[in-house]
């Protein structure tokens, strides 16, 4: 059986381009620009490289990209002046708080300060309700990217067991919402697994498409699931690597190796999922731009 390994950076540089030219047509009609802002708290080497990312990809696509780099030593009240600045003003039409953040500020708190409308990355609670309900603006990105490479590979949703690893505010619970929601791309029997699940092999063998969002690297192996099943790989660890000069590399959740063999579809780490949610949050940038520009309510 031969296996479809996704290639994520492919398919978002695909998307990319189609945004570039919805970009260019909307700046041509209304002469508005979508404007991305991304607040990060401190400094972590992870974070920044992310943050770094998405900048790049935004102005590529002709956008106006902005960062906000804050110290540690920040409280919630600066983060949510600035954001409450960045709500204000009309150039903005996307603003991104880079997660994780220091553990001494509230990131519900933050988050919620964002106006709904500009929360590119779905994670407000009223957002978030509306993903319950189905009636969301802004699916959260990693999310949105999953069902972009589940359509591109071909890969039919409907009446499938999706087995969810995490239960995560930003993958996994919105994830488990997608793949039920009577849709097209939905529809699918969930099961979510998490770190106080028993006998987890006994359910990720029941799964025909797994998608690990747990946060151990190589946690998934072979033996822990069927032939033929579709996996999506949302982990990105870094584990020590004596060869590599920079002495680590990066895996993900899934034991690339072993599971392989046996999946129909997978993503690789890095250069699957990790892109595709890029893309989606400029996608979702774009529809917020649209909002402002045609007054849609």
């Amino acid at each position: 059986m031969g296996t479809q390994v996704v290639n994520g950076n492919k398919l978002a540089a695909e998307i990319r381009l189609q945004i570039l030219d919805k970009v260019k047509f909307l700046k041509q009609e209304t002469g508005v620009i979508p404007g991305l802002s991304v607040i990060l708290v401190g400094n972590d080497p992870a974070s920044n490289v992310y943050v770094k990312s998405k900048q790049k990809a935004a102005i590529e696509t002709g956008m106006n990209a902005v960062d906000y780099l804050l110290p540690e030593t920040v409280d919630d009240s600066d983060v949510i002046k600035l954001i409450h600045n960045l709500n204000s003003d009309e150039s903005v039409h996307g603003i991104l708080v880079q997660l994780p953040l220091p553990r001494n500020l509230s990131k519900t708190k933050i988050i919620d300060s964002i106006n709904p409308n500009k929360d590119v990355d779905g994670l407000h609670t009223l957002n978030m309700g509306k993903l319950i309900a189905g009636r969301q603006i802004f699916s959260p990105a990693t999310p949105y990217g999953i069902q972009k490479i589940l359509k591109s590979a071909g890969v039919t949703v409907s009446s499938k067991h999706v087995v969810i690893l995490g239960r995560s505010e930003i993958v996994g619970k919105p994830i488990s919402l997608l793949m039920s929601a009577k849709k097209e791309e939905g529809n699918a029997t969930v099961t979510v697994c998490h770190s106080k699940t028993k006998n987890i092999e006994s359910i990720t063998r029941q799964a025909d498409i797994l998608i690990a969002s747990i946060g151990k690297p190589n946690f998934v192996t072979g033996s822990m699931v069927e032939d033929g099943v579709v996996v999506i790989d949302v982990g990105i660890n870094r584990i020590q690597d004596v060869k590599n000069k920079r002495g680590y590399k990066l895996v993900g959740d899934v034991f690339f190796e072993e599971v392989s063999k046996k999946a129909s579809v997978i993503t690789p780490v890095p250069g699957g999922v990790g892109p595709m949610t890029i893309a989606m949050l400029l996608e979702n940038t774009f529809k917020a731009a649209q909002l402002l520009a045609y007054k849609i309510s």
